[in-house]
Order: structure tokens, then C-alpha cells, then sequence
């Protein structure tokens, strides 16, 4: 059932929440309002042109027991936007295993582009987590959606040891929800580093295009993964799959930085969207 909508009024005097509204002004993507509190902070570095860049980011750079973060946004009629986050969503050991995690809501009007793309998280040995990620888009609206996490602090020697980690994103068009992507990876049910679940992987992802202004890029993309042969052991795999007016790639990579690298260049055909590439000088 679709979620009542979020009125950010409600929350505004709750710890780790965050509003934004971008809007079209003489032509231009603009940022009407932004709101935060602590832990979370939002910056813009590009707060109006051919698109609005936003990063969130959060005082002591990550997620400690019981943080409970949300983000609401909207994006109004003919906006174009991008989120992102400043560095990694890091979440900290939790021992107590007290509630932690994140929501983002977001409203797109009619022939508004979102790109939605945050650095991956990384959940430390003994954290817990569960975000939950819901797109509401009015007909003609586009989205762009990236959810990744990665194993943890490898280069320390922690691979899959969170004691909980759980993501779910709901994507809706009209009304009718279109897309539905739920991941939940629990100890409890089995070593998260067997072969059959983690394995020999760091990196998961799934990148989502949807919609009319991305719809050349999501044809090419089908095609591209189409003809693109499956190797043995390889230490990247991706898989394409066509959705209502877009597609969803799935990656699986044994470094974050390969992952990261491929899904840039499935990424670089949208700066024409956007004005610039927001992700040049990060992955």
C-alpha cells in the first residue's frame, strides 16, 4: 500500500532529519528550501543551473547506535536534481544491536529528473542497519536510483561481519508502484561471507533508470549488457533487466573501486541532462 505522504513540518525538531525542494526559476533548477538538523547536514555546492547538486553528509561521518535519519524531497515540475552523499554511510558497531537506520521519501512532479546517487555504505563489524528508500513520481517524471554497500573495512579484515543489514526501495508512477528491490543479509540465517551469499564479492549494486528523459540511456544499456559476454570467475558481474519505460543493472564486484568505475560509465551519458559529470573527480 503507498505510504501516506511526509509532511516535513512534523519533524522538523527531530534529530537527523533533512527537507529539500527544488523548483524551476527563470529556467533554471533552483533550490527553493533546504533543512536540516544534527547529525545530518545538507550541502549545495550547486544550488541552481542546468541542475541542483545537493550532498547530504552527517556530523562524525557516519551512523552510531540508534541513529534514526530521514530525508524528504521534492522536486518540482521540470526540476532537475542530484543527490548524493559526501563520502561513504558509514555505520559504526553496535553491540546494544539498538534500532539504526535511514528513510528517504521523495515527490517528483510531472517532467521532473531526479538522480539519486550516494556513495555506498559500509557497515562496520557488529552494526546494524535498515533503510528504506520510497520515489513517488508524477507521469513523465524520471529517476535515476543507485543503492550500493560494500563488505566493510576490508583493508582492516572485516568482510561481512555487520550483525544486521537490511535496504528496500519502492518506486511508484501515478500511484501504481513499478518497482520493488529488498535485501536483507542477517547472520542469523547463515554466514553472510558463504559462497552462495557474499562469497568472493565486496561490492553490491543496483542502479535503476526510469522514465522518459533517461529513456535512450536505459536502450543502450540493455543492449550494451545483451551483448556483452559472461566470463568465468570474473571479478566484475553485471545483469540488466528491463522495467516499465527503464531498467534495472545489478553489479556485483569483488573491489569497490571496479564496481564504482562501471557504474560511472553507465552514468556519464546523463551529464548532457545535468549540465556537468557531478561524478568526475569521485569514483
Amino acid at each position: 500500500m503507498e505510504s501516506a505522504e511526509i509532511r516535513p513540518t512534523e519533524h522538523r525538531d527531530r534529530p537527523g532529519y533533512a527537507a529539500l525542494e527544488v523548483g524551476v526559476v527563470f529556467g533554471e533548477s533552483t533550490v527553493m528550501s533546504v533543512f536540516a538538523t544534527s547529525p545530518l547536514k545538507l550541502l549545495t555546492p550547486r544550488a541552481r543551473g542546468p541542475s541542483a547538486w545537493i550532498y547530504a553528509s552527517s556530523f562524525g561521518g557516519g551512523l552510531v547506535a540508534g541513529d534514526q535519519t530521514q530525508l524528504d524531497l521534492r522536486i518540482g515540475a521540470g526540476a532537475r536534481c542530484v543527490v548524493g552523499t559526501q563520502a561513504f554511510t558509514k555505520v559504526y558497531r553496535n553491540p546494544g544491536r539498538l534500532p539504526c537506520g535511514h528513510v528517504t521519501h521523495a515527490t517528483l512532479e510531472a517532467d521532473s529528473l531526479l538522480v539519486f546517487a550516494p556513495e555506498p555504505v559500509q557497515a562496520f563489524a557488529g552494526s546494524t542497519y535498515t533503510q528504506h528508500q520510497e520515489f513517488h513520481l508524477a507521469p513523465g517524471a524520471g529517476l535515476v536510483l543507485l543503492d550500493w554497500f560494500c563488505s566493510g573495512r576490508v583493508a582492516r579484515g572485516e568482510r561481512w561481519e555487520f550483525a544486521h543489514f537490511q535496504s528496500r526501495n519502492d518506486v511508484f508512477v501515478d500511484g501504481e508502484r513499478v518497482f520493488v528491490d529488498s535485501i536483507l543479509l542477517d547472520p542469523d540465517d547463515g554466514a553472510v561471507a558463504s559462497p552462495h551469499r557474499g562469497g568472493r564479492f565486496n561490492c553490491f549494486a543496483v542502479l535503476l533508470l526510469l522514465g522518459p528523459a533517461v529513456q535512450d540511456a536505459a536502450r543502450r544499456l540493455v543492449e550494451e549488457m545483451a551483448s556483452r559476454p559472461v566470463e568465468p570467475n570474473s571479478s566484475l558481474v553485471c545483469s540488466a533487466s528491463p522495467v516499465r519505460d527503464g531498467v534495472m543493472l545489478r553489479l556485483a564486484g569483488e573491489e569497490l573501486e571496479e564496481v564504482g568505475r562501471e557504474l560511472h560509465r553507465h552514468l556519464i551519458p546523463l551529464s548532457t541532462l545535468l549540465g556537468d559529470d557531478p561524478w568526475q573527480r569521485k569514483w
